[in-house]
């Protein structure tokens, strides 16, 4: 409408108003704005071309007066026709902007669906969304911190480098976990940071779904689905010992693991690097379906940016040549997979005390005997002991051997690692060995047919 407006004043405006004999005689020097620099040129051409005028000259006083308005009349008219389409074309550009930026809200708009956040949300109103970020919900922290009684001790679910994690209660008995870092310190607040990009753009059924995060001061919340059976570190190394884990459970879990890994490697672009995959940071459903957590430490594209990430990581689940030589690929997300495999196996934890300074890995203490046929059922952790193929137990070492090769080029792709697991998963847990057949002995595991 103020562009209605001006171009109405200009065509109705008084055409002496352009002084012409100043413009003609003393040329304005250019100009940058789009508005006003197509006028001087037309005015310039006009004053040099027009019949009967001649800058200097004595005879234009002598002119005829009809001369001189017809003049006029032409050097106003064109001057008015280039301010007008000038304004015109301001307009026409200013029109094509605010399109496009209503198709990138409802691009925004439309990428949220497919996190499958807007029937999440609509089941409670006590977590206002005042923004976006990516595909994330920016929730409300009071209400948060009131759907955890204040991050009262009794709702804590875990221990954290930056913080605790808190079961938390919205509207309607949903449960969800709620990670509160302590963002004090810029590694905190990178962390926060990267976890939030990452998960907004990642969906998969063994990645942990980030449903929102908060910012309060210092304070930053992530929300994530809740994990009812806890990590698989509490599982296996918690009061439980693994009981709750069998032979065919822990298979399901590593391949769980396999596949989440395999799509960080594989499908996405650029490629993620965990950096950070350890058994406390695998997360169990009620089904004991495993999904990666905690992405903080994760990269993308690692093998080039290698020199300039700082050296991070868990003891026990650190490959050597990064730990070393600060050489990080996906190999090195390989290793720690080993560790995990390994855990699973022998129920035992990656870095073991022996003394008050003294400590013992896994790997060290384990490969001797994985790659002796006679000793390895005797180290299999007691809860499964004697449950399984004897011909399977073998198999699951040897890929767990090669996964924690000191010389990344040996081990092999996780992809590999996906396939060589898929065989021994019962088909109902996601695999396709074959283990029910009527009148066998229950836990019997019987080879799967070719």
């Amino acid at each position: 409408m103020k562009l209605l407006h001006v171009l109405a004043l200009l065509l109705h405006g008084p055409i002496w108003g352009f002084h012409l004999p100043k413009v003609v005689a003393r040329p304005d020097p250019p100009v940058s704005s789009p508005i006003v620099s197509p006028i001087s040129p037309n005015l310039a051409s006009m004053a040099i071309f027009s019949p009967g005028t001649q800058v200097g000259s004595e005879d234009h006083h002598q002119m005829d007066p009809n001369k001189k308005l017809l003049i006029a009349l032409i050097v106003a008219s064109t001057a008015l026709g280039s301010i007008i389409l000038s304004l015109l074309c301001l307009w026409i550009c200013h029109r094509k902007n605010s399109l496009k930026s209503n198709k990138k809200n409802e691009y925004s708009s439309d990428s949220l669906k497919g996190l499958s956040l807007a029937p999440f949300m609509g089941k409670y109103n006590s977590l206002r969304m005042s923004c976006r970020k990516g595909a994330v919900s920016l929730m409300d922290y009071k209400s948060l911190e009131t759907a955890t009684v204040n991050f009262q001790e009794s709702n804590i679910l875990g221990v954290g480098g930056f913080g605790c994690v808190y079961k938390a209660r919205l509207d309607d008995n949903i449960f969800v976990a709620v990670k509160r870092l302590n963002c004090g310190s810029q590694d905190a607040i990178t962390e926060f940071e990267t976890e939030v990009d990452l998960l907004s753009k990642i969906q998969h059924p063994n990645i942990i779904s980030l449903l929102g995060y908060s910012i309060d001061g210092d304070a930053r919340l992530l929300v994530y689905e809740l994990m009812p059976n806890g990590s698989l570190e509490t599982q296996l190394h918690g009061p439980s010992r693994g009981s709750a884990l069998t032979w065919h459970l822990r298979m399901k879990i590593a391949l769980d693991i396999a596949r989440g890994l395999e799509y960080l490697h594989e499908h996405c672009n650029p490629p993620v690097i965990h950096r950070d995959l350890k058994s406390s940071n695998i997360l169990l459903d009620s089904d004991f379906n495993a999904k990666l957590s905690d992405f903080g430490l994760a990269v993308t594209d690692g093998t080039q940016n290698k020199n300039n990430i700082k050296l991070s990581g868990t003891l026990g689940y650190v490959a050597p040549e990064y730990l070393l030589d600060g050489k990080l690929t996906d190999k090195s997300d390989v290793y720690a997979y080993g560790v995990v495999l390994l855990e699973l196996l022998l129920g035992r934890k990656p870095v073991e005390k022996l003394a008050q300074a003294q400590c013992r890995s896994i790997v060290t203490w384990a490969m001797p005997q994985l790659t002796d046929r006679s000793k390895l059922p005797k180290i299999v952790d007691k809860t499964i002991r004697n449950t399984m193929d004897l011909k399977h137990l073998y198999q699951v070492a040897a890929v767990a051997v090669l996964c924690v090769q000191p010389e990344p080029s040996y081990r092999p792709l996780i992809t590999d690692v996906l396939h060589s697991l898929i065989p021994l998963v019962p088909v109902e847990l996601g695999g396709t060995l074959r283990v029910t057949q009527p009148g066998a002995p229950v836990g019997t595991v019987l080879p799967s047919t070719p």
